[in-house]
C-alpha cells in the first residue's frame, strides 16, 4: 500500500481479501503451501461425498429404527459414532483433509477479489473522514507472479465543527447534556462513523440506566452536514419521540419476586412464600437464605429502573454457583415496573475426575484429580469442595547427575466457601460489599512430595477473603491466616550435601528440619483491558502480593520457643508481576514481562527461609536459556565438570528476583505460531553467603550479574489448548569471570547452537506469560 499518512495502516491491510503465502525468508518456502500441496496430492473429494452420503442413509436407517422402538443399546451406539463420522465428513468435504486445513492454498490473483478490496478500503476511508479519498490498484506481473499495489489518496480528512442535539423532552434534554462530557464525539476531532455508533451507544445505556426501560436506538438520528470548503461537517442528534406529543416514560421499580423453582418434575414443588427486605420469595423448599440473595440483588421498591444493576444482579447471582440459570424478566404497568427474577438450583452434588499430563521443568507427567461439589450446605449458599489429585511431576535431581526423574505427588483438601465476609468483619458488610462477590474461604488439606532427594508431607489450613470490583479489573484476596506444619525426611545424598553447606556458613538444612510456617498475606490484581484474551487491543496484568511470615512471634518471648521441636520462621515477602501484551499487526504480536521478588528472614528464622518461599530463576515460564531453578544467584561459579561445562545438579535459591523477558509473536500457517525472545535476570541473596561466593546483592555489581538469554519458540495454538516448545541459548553468564561472559560469539557454523549445555529446550502448555 502507498499513500497513506493519517489513516490506520494496519485496518487498510485487513480488508485485503488477498495476501501472499508466508514464506521463509532467504529459502523462498512457503510451509503453509507445501502442506496443502501434500494434503491434496492424496485428497479426493468425490471418494468423501461417497462416504459421506453413505454414513448419511446408514444414519437415517438408524434414526428410523430408533424412533420404531426397535432398537438395541447397540444400534443407538452405532447410532452416535455414524452421527460423529458424518460430521468429520463434512468438515473434510468442505475444508478439506488435516494437511489441507492445517496449511494454506497457494494465492492466485483473482481481479474480483482485487475490485472488492479496493470499494472496501475506499468506504473505510469515507467513514473515517477522508470523504474526498480515493483508491487505485497497479497490477506488475513477472513470470508466474504478480505484484498488486493499492494507492491510497487520502486527501484532507473532515473534521467536526460543531454537534447540538434535538428533543422534546425537556428532561432527557438535560439528562444528555448533564453526560455530554463522555460522548466520543469532540469538536475538532476528524469525523467517524465508529463514534456515532459508540455515541448511539452510549446514550441508549444512559437513558436505559436511569429509569428509560423502553427506550431503544431506534428513537436516535444522525444527520451529518458536510462543508466540502471548509473540510468540516456539523452533527445533529435527534432524539425522536415514541408518538406525536408523548414523552419517554421513566420507570420505577413496583416490586420484586424471586422465584426458586423444584429442580425437576420429580420433585415436587411447595411454593413456600416468604418475605425479606422488599422481596417476596417463592422457593420449592424453604432451604435457602434469603439475606445472601437479597444482598445480590441491586434494585429495591421504588428505585428507579437500571438496565446495569439488573445486569449487575444477574452477574452475581450466577457467580454464587447454586443457581443453574437466572432469568430476569419486567412486566410494566403505567410507569412501574414488576421485577421477576426465576431460576432453578444446580445439581446439589458435582463429582469431577480428570485424567492427563502436565509439563513442569521441561518432562512431562500424568496425573488424576477428582473433585467433589456440595452446594448449599447449611442452606446459605455455601459450597463445600473436597479435591484429591495424584500425579508424576518431571524434575531434575539436585544430587545426581542426568537422566529423567519423577516427583510423586498427592494432595488433598476440604473447604467451604462462604458467599460473604465472616469474622472479624460485623454483619453489616453483606449489603456494603454484595457487589464485589465476596467469599470467605476455609481449608484444611494435606500434601506430599517424594523427590530424588527427599520427601515432604505438610498439614495445612487457610482462612481467606476474596472479591473483586464489577468490572473484575481488580480483584483482592487477603490470606488472614496460611499455617502449615511441615516435615522432611532426606536423602542420604542431599543430606550430606546440605550439612556440608552449613559447615561452609549455610544453613538451608533448616529448611528442611520440622517446621511451623504461618503467615498473613494479600494480593492485588489488576488487569488492564482483559488480558489472557489474547484480543486485538492492548492489555496488560499487574499482580502485586505482599505476605508476612511468624508475625505471631513479635509478640512472643523467644526464650519461650528456645527448647522447641519445631522449627519455625519469621519472614517478610514481596512480589511485583507486570506483564503486557502489544499487538502489531493481525498476525504479529509483542510481550513483556517485568518480575521483581523480595524475601527477607528475620527474627528467629536464624537467616533461612522455608524452601518454599525462596525465590529460583531459569526453566519454561523464568529465564529460559537456563534449567529449571538452575539459575544463579549473582555471579556464583557451579561446580565445573571434567569436560569444562558447569555441574547444574543443585537447584539455587535466592532471596531476591529480577526478571524481564521480551518475546516477538508471530502467526506462520494453521495451527503454528513462532515466536523470538531475549530474557534477563537471576536471583540474589542479601547477605554474603559463605558457601556461595557472589551470591550477595551490591548495587555496584548486580548489573553485572543479569544473566542475558535468546531463542526461537515454535507453538502449535488450537484455541481451547497452547503446546510449547522453546529452545534457548545462553547469551550473557554471570556465572563466568568478568571479561569472559558474553558467549553468543560461540555460536558458529561447525557449532550453530554453541557449546555443550549452552542451549537449553523447553517443553510447556500454555504461554509463558
Amino acid at each position: 500500500m502507498e499513500g497513506i499518512r493519517e489513516s490506520n495502516a494496519e485496518d487498510l491491510r485487513n480488508l485485503i481479501r488477498q495476501k501472499p503465502n508466508t514464506r521463509i525468508p532467504l529459502l523462498n518456502l512457503s510451509p503453509g503451501v507445501l502442506l496443502h500441496s501434500v494434503g491434496q496430492g492424496f485428497y479426493d473429494s468425490a471418494r468423501v461425498a461417497k462416504k459421506l452420503r453413505d454414513s448419511q442413509q446408514e444414519a437415517d436407517a438408524l434414526s428410523e429404527l430408533i424412533s420404531q422402538g426397535n432398537s438395541y443399546r447397540k444400534t443407538e451406539k452405532r447410532y452416535r459414532k455414524v452421527n460423529s463420522q458424518a460430521s468429520a465428513l463434512e468438515r473434510k468435504l468442505e475444508y478439506g483433509n488435516w494437511f489441507m486445513r492445517t496449511g494454506n492454498a497457494r494465492v492466485l490473483l483473482d481481479s474480483s477479489e482485487t475490485a472488492i478490496s479496493r470499494q472496501q478500503m475506499l468506504l473505510y476511508l469515507q467513514n473515517n473522514g477522508f470523504f474526498d479519498a480515493s483508491v487505485r490498484t497497479l497490477t506488475d506481473t513477472s513470470g508466474k507472479k504478480a505484484r498488486l499495489r493499492y494507492r491510497i489518496e487520502e486527501n484532507v480528512p473532515y473534521r467536526i465543527d460543531s454537534i447540538f442535539t434535538r428533543s422534546e423532552d425537556a428532561q432527557l434534554y438535560r439528562l444528555l447534556e448533564k453526560n455530554q462530557k463522555y460522548s466520543p464525539l469532540a469538536t475538532g476531532q476528524t469525523y467517524r462513523q465508529a463514534d456515532l455508533t459508540n455515541e448511539r451507544q452510549r446514550v441508549e445505556d444512559l437513558l436505559k440506566d436511569n429509569g428509560y426501560y423502553t427506550f431503544s436506538k431506534s428513537f436516535i438520528e444522525y444527520n451529518v452536514y458536510k462543508d466540502t470548503v471548509k473540510k468540516n461537517v456539523v452533527i445533529e442528534q435527534l432524539i425522536r419521540t415514541p408518538e406525536q406529543g408523548e414523552s419517554h416514560r421513566r420507570y420505577t421499580i413496583d416490586s420484586i419476586v424471586f422465584t426458586i423453582a423444584s429442580p425437576n418434575d420429580v420433585i415436587p414443588d411447595e411454593a413456600i412464600s416468604t418475605e425479606w427486605n422488599g422481596i417476596r420469595y417463592i422457593m420449592y423448599q424453604d432451604r435457602y437464605a434469603e439475606k445472601i440473595i437479597g444482598s445480590r440483588i441491586f434494585q429495591k421498591k421504588g428505585d428507579v429502573y437500571s438496565k446495569n444493576a439488573v445486569i449487575e444482579t444477574q452477574r452475581q447471582l450466577a457467580n454464587l454457583d447454586v443457581f443453574r440459570f437466572v432469568n430476569i424478566s419486567f412486566d410494566t404497568l403505567g410507569n412501574t415496573i414488576r421485577t421477576k427474577i426465576y431460576t432453578r438450583p444446580n445439581q446439589k452434588f458435582q463429582i469431577t475426575n480428570q485424567l492427563g499430563a502436565s509439563v513442569t521443568e521441561q518432562l512431562p507427567g500424568p496425573f488424576f484429580s477428582h473433585s467433589l461439589r456440595n452446594r448449599n450446605l447449611f442452606r446459605g449458599l455455601e459450597i463445600f469442595e473436597f479435591n484429591f489429585r495424584a500425579g508424576l511431576e518431571g524434575v531434575a535431581s539436585a544430587t545426581t547427575e542426568g537422566g529423567v526423574y519423577r516427583s510423586r505427588e498427592l494432595s488433598t483438601s476440604a473447604s467451604i466457601i462462604f458467599p460473604q465476609f465472616l469474622v472479624p468483619f460485623n454483619f453489616g458488610t453483606l449489603e456494603k460489599f454484595g457487589r464485589y462477590n465476596p467469599r470467605t474461604r476455609t481449608l484444611l488439606g494435606y500434601s506430599y512430595v517424594n523427590r530424588p532427594e527427599y520427601v515432604r508431607d505438610a498439614l495445612n489450613t487457610i482462612l481467606a477473603y476474596t472479591w473483586a470490583t464489577r468490572n473484575l479489573r481488580h480483584q483482592f484476596s487477603v490470606n488472614l491466616l496460611d499455617a502449615n506444619l511441615i516435615r522432611s525426611s532426606l536423602d542420604s545424598l542431599f543430606q550430606s550435601r546440605l550439612e556440608e553447606l552449613q559447615e561452609q556458613g549455610n544453613n538451608l538444612i533448616n529448611s528442611f528440619l520440622p517446621s511451623y510456617v504461618s503467615s498473613i498475606s494479600g494480593q492485588v490484581i489488576i488487569n488492564f483491558n482483559q488480558y489472557g484474551l489474547y484480543q486485538k487491543k492492548q492489555a496488560s496484568l499487574w499482580r502485586l502480593f505482599l505476605e508476612s511470615g511468624g508475625t505471631t512471634f513479635n509478640f512472643i518471648n523467644p526464650e519461650s520457643l528456645a527448647d522447641r521441636s519445631l522449627t519455625y520462621f519469621q519472614f517478610l515477602k514481596f512480589q511485583s508481576d507486570f506483564r503486557r501484551y502489544i499487538p502489531l499487526s493481525s498476525k504479529s504480536t509483542f510481550a513483556y514481562r517485568l518480575n521483581l521478588g523480595l524475601a527477607k528472614p528475620y527474627g528467629i528464622s536464624g537467616g533461612v527461609l522455608p524452601y518454599e518461599k525462596y525465590f529460583f530463576a531459569g526453566g519454561s515460564t523464568s529465564i529460559r536459556a537456563w534449567q529449571p531453578r538452575r539459575l544463579g544467584p549473582g555471579s556464583f561459579t557451579p561446580q565445573i565438570r571434567e569436560d569444562g561445562t558447569f555441574d547444574y545438579r543443585f537447584e539455587q535459591p535466592g532471596e531476591i528476583l529480577f526478571e524481564a523477558m521480551f518475546e516477538f509473536r508471530r502467526k506462520l500457517f494453521g495451527y503454528f505460531d513462532g515466536a523470538f525472545f531475549i530474557d534477563a535476570g537471576n536471583t540474589w541473596t542479601f547477605a554474603v553467603d559463605p558457601a556461595r561466593e557472589g551470591t550477595d546483592f551490591r548495587v555496584d555489581r548486580f548489573y553485572k550479574e543479569l544473566a542475558v538469554g535468546t531463542g526461537l519458540g515454535l507453538r502449535m495454538d488450537f484455541d481451547f489448548l497452547v503446546l510449547r516448545l522453546d529452545m534457548g541459548i545462553k547469551a550473557y553468564d554471570p556465572a563466568r569471570p568478568e571479561g569472559e561472559r558474553f558467549i553468543l560469539d560461540n555460536l558458529s557454523l561447525k557449532q550453530p547452537l554453541g557449546e555443550r549445555g549452552q542451549q537449553v529446550f523447553n517443553i510447556g502448555i500454555g504461554y509463558p506469560f
